[in-house]
């Protein structure tokens, strides 16, 4: 029997093995981020702090007597799990325009390769992260305090303005203590818990805080301190309480910072809306941004208008170059050539060349609102005027609500205009705002630019001084200026986006995301020119001379055989057409399709996909012998789906064709009412990018031709409608020999004007896109039925994507003219978007001005009569009669 000492000695011994091998598999096991457990020789692994001045991109030589790039210090709290979503994207956009470095601190076990992380020792990702962003501002003084004149304290939710934040913080003595936030105390309800006086504030974490050298100097030796006496569990509060302690300031009380550091209470749904508002465009921070793909959707918005401010200044140069000249007398025709003393040319680069910097005679041009001469009465360009409505002189319909496009310009402009305004406001202790637009006039001028005039109504109000508000007008006499035209050559492919899971899986074969063959060359011309690793020098000399030939640009080429075209024209598309009944219109549709297409030998596939009309139910088997006889009289490729008595969808039936269709497969949804020529043929190849871009072309759809040719919708009752007498002007010459391309391509098209038709800029029916494209958005709505609004609501979820929509007016597809039957027991929103169309395409403004003056009882319908009065007005006459025959 063992001695009761040697038990005792056995069972610690086991405790304490047991205490070391738990700790052993905790460092040696964890669960990350992805629920995954990582093995003990890669997370133990002994993790060597990077060097500090080389994480963050820093030279030793930079000082902020001799660097533009060390104004301020921007440290990130961060959490493992945002490291590659809010992280990732605050390191892709704002984090490149700073004037100044940034760094990412997360908890000790966080990783993150291609970002300047630090990971804080000792510290994790539970909250609220005292720990963490006490012990950053203390890194922050460590390793960086004599190289930045500010440092700033930012969640992963924030987006900073590097330009702003740059103009603001020279504008501030950073030698002296300074803690600038959007100061708060708390709610009522919180008062007690954060125990502070009256007296105390603190910088609300969320949008920002700004702290100067000296303050981070005299705080951060006492972080500690501050982390053994915390009163609550905010973090932006304690800090606070350390700052006002041990560098003796508060958080700013200005009003202002409210604005320049915004927050926005919406939470979830912040910044996910119009951002063309004014607290945006003031702001220097915008928080929150909760959903890390909004970054990127703000840094674009923000560059762009960062893109019209530097146009802006280039006109301003422009104009003050044409001035000087004009003082020195030089002509306008001598100033592309002029020549700076030193043999220094003014626009070194001409029309053409790299570098062009724009024709100075356009852009050159003073501000004035008679600069554009006309030659004749025609060439006026008049004036329309706002109020309320807009009127146009030399529209059909001279009083009309202000069109949506017009009104969003007019705010734009009204919005820079009060910036103008209110740029010296701080100086000059007032702030003007903008109350009501009196009336307005505006016109278009295509050479040169618009031009407003404008009658505003603003508030003024004065802070400083004698305090007042008052109601004041202005006129403001306006000239938006066109810049320079830029060309921009579109990739006819491009490489799949990294997430696409084809490109996930040659990552895991050990290819990298970027070894993609393009969509218009083979591998082998994708190779570079002289490979003398599998060649001998011989063969790769010859190899090589034979690949710069077939790499030459087909324009290049063109001179030895005109008939040769790019590849991307050989492109095959797949139509697809859904199809309920019309057995006449499907074969017309048939009869286009055939001399485009069949007779041509053309790349392309058709997709019927056919539901029983209760209707008419012959057509659904005329349909089908009509597109047997076409496959026998072409061999082409023509194939029908049928989906019988099913109630008719069309997102359903566009989703059952493409079932049909491969995921690389070029796809074109069309109609069975639409016509097309070959020319439309190749806007669906050119303008169709896999991964990039898809094609939403905004057809011509047809008036009613009984309106458009109708007297009562043209001339006014007798009178005698005007002829032009030089058509014959615009008839072919006889002689003039045309290819059966050309030929067909007349025969399926129409003359484009107002009288005839409209570009129906609200259909989104015809698209072009790629089957895997189209896969990627998730498709159609399937739970919508009828008529209508699944386009619509692709439509909405093609342009959040990643994908590029392009949109433009295509004379070549013109959708004939057919009655609308809207079914009243569709949905109300589908119904009232089949009676809008109904009414768009009936006929043009003036058609219905003509109509209305020729029958103005539609206008002023006779009103029902009292039956006395009717009495009265019969007897009066009986009674003439009387007199008369007496």
């Amino acid at each position: 029997m063992m001695p009761r000492r040697s038990r005792w000695m056995h069972m610690v011994t086991g405790l304490v093995a047991g205490v070391v091998f738990g700790v052993f598999l905790k460092l040696c096991l964890r669960t990350s981020s992805r629920t995954s457990i990582e093995a003990c020789p890669e997370s133990a692994r002994s993790y060597a702090d990077p060097e500090p001045l080389a994480l963050i991109g820093l030279n030793p030589n930079e000082t902020v007597h001799n660097s533009n790039r060390t104004l301020v210090f921007v440290g990130v709290m961060t959490a493992e799990q945002y490291l590659t979503t809010r992280a990732r994207a605050v390191y892709d956009t704002w984090a490149q325009d700073l004037p100044g470095r940034i760094a990412f601190f997360s908890s000790e076990v966080s990783r993150a390769p291609g970002l300047p992380l630090v990971p804080l020792r000792n510290v994790d990702d539970s909250y609220p992260p005292q720990k963490k962003s006490f012990l950053m501002l203390l890194h922050m003084y460590e390793k960086y305090g004599e190289k930045f004149e500010w440092f700033m304290r930012a969640d992963d939710d924030v987006y900073v303005r590097g330009d702003k934040l740059e103009e603001f913080l020279r504008s501030v003595d950073s030698r002296k203590p300074q803690f600038i936030g959007q100061a708060g105390r708390g709610t009522n309800d919180e008062k007690d818990v954060l125990a502070l006086d009256y007296n105390e504030n603190f910088c609300m974490g969320g949008p920002g805080v700004l702290i100067s050298r000296e303050t981070l100097r005299r705080v951060a030796p006492h972080v500690k301190y501050c982390l053994k006496h915390l009163y609550s569990t905010h973090e932006d509060v304690e800090l606070g309480r350390c700052v006002a302690k041990f560098a003796g300031v508060s958080c700013t009380w200005s009003y202002d910072m409210q604005t320049i550091l915004h927050h926005n209470g919406s939470g979830e749904a912040a910044y996910t809306g119009r951002l063309k508002a004014r607290e945006v465009h003031r702001a220097i921070t915008l928080h929150p941004v909760k959903d890390h793909r909004q970054m990127y959707r703000i840094h674009s918005y923000f560059k762009n208008f960062r893109i019209q401010e530097l146009r802006e200044r280039s006109l301003d140069l422009h104009r003050d170059i044409s001035s000087a000249l004009r003082e020195l007398s030089i002509p306008r025709d001598e100033v592309d050539d002029f020549v700076l003393p030193g043999d220094v040319p003014l626009f070194p680069a001409k029309i053409g060349e790299p570098g062009y910097l724009g024709d100075n005679k356009i852009l050159g041009a003073p501000i004035d609102m008679n600069r554009y001469k006309p030659s004749n009465l025609d060439d006026i360009v008049i004036f329309d005027f706002i109020s309320k409505s807009l009127y146009s002189a030399y529209h059909s319909n001279p009083k009309r609500r202000v069109e949506l496009p017009l009104k969003e310009a007019m705010d734009d402009v009204i919005r820079e205009v009060m910036e103008i305004i209110n740029a010296p406001s701080r100086q000059r202790g007032r702030v003007i705002d903008f109350n009501e637009l009196l009336y307005g006039y505006t016109r278009l001028q295509p050479v040169h630019g618009a031009d407003h005039i404008l009658d505003l109504l603003l508030k003024y109000r004065r802070y400083r001084g004698r305090k007042m508000t008052a109601a004041v007008r202005r006129h403001a006499y306006l000239q938006q200026s066109f810049t320079g035209m830029e060309i921009r050559e579109l990739p006819m492919g491009d490489p799949p986006p990294f997430e696409d899971p084809a490109i996930l899986e040659k990552t895991e074969n050990g290819l990298y995301p970027n070894d993609y063959e393009d969509f218009d060359e083979s591998s082998a011309q994708q190779s570079s020119f002289l490979d003398f690793g599998k060649l001998k020098v011989k063969e790769a000399l010859e190899t090589g001379l034979q690949k710069i030939q077939n790499n030459l640009p087909k324009v290049l080429k063109w001179n030895s055989d005109d008939s040769e075209e790019y590849p991307v024209y050989d492109r095959k598309i797949h139509f697809v057409l859904p199809l309920s009944g019309r057995q006449e219109t499907f074969g017309r549709f048939m009869k286009n399709y055939e001399d485009i297409v069949l007779k041509s030998s053309q790349a392309a596939s058709l997709i019927v996909v056919a539901y029983l009309d209760s209707k008419h139910p012959l057509d659904y088997r005329n349909t089908e012998l009509l597109i047997n006889y076409y496959i026998e009289m072409y061999g082409k490729d023509i194939q029908i789906v049928k989906m019988g008595s099913n109630m008719f969808s069309r997102g359903a039936a566009l989703t059952e064709g493409l079932k049909l269709c491969d995921s690389d497969d070029l796809v074109f949804f069309i109609d069975v009412d639409m016509m097309f020529n070959h020319e439309s043929l190749r806007r669906i190849r050119i303008n169709t990018i896999k991964y990039n871009q898809v094609y939403f072309p905004i057809v011509f759809s047809e008036y009613n031709p009984d309106v458009v040719n109708g007297d009562d919708y043209n001339k006014v009752k007798g009178e005698t409608l005007f002829v032009d007498t030089e058509l014959e002007k615009f008839i072919d010459d006889e002689e003039t020999v045309r290819t059966d391309r050309e030929l067909a391509n007349l025969k399926y098209s129409r003359e484009i004007t107002d009288d005839t038709g409209y570009f129906r800029q609200y259909g989104f029916g015809i698209l072009a896109i790629y089957k895997r494209d189209f896969e990627r958005i998730g498709g159609f709505d399937l739970n919508i039925k009828g008529w209508g609004l699944e386009d619509v609501q692709l439509f909405e979820t093609l342009i959040k994507s990643n994908l590029t929509v392009y949109r433009i007016a295509d004379e070549t597809l013109v959708h004939i003219f057919h009655s609308v039957d809207c079914d009243k027991n569709l949905e109300k929103s589908q119904f009232k978007m089949c009676l809008g169309t109904k009414a768009s395409t009936y006929g043009s403004e003036k058609h219905m001005a003509y109509y209305m003056l020729n029958h103005p009882d539609v206008l002023w319908p006779p009103q029902d009569k009292p039956e006395a009065e009717a009495e009265v007005v019969e007897e009066k006459p009986k009674e003439k009669n009387e007199k008369g025959a007496r």
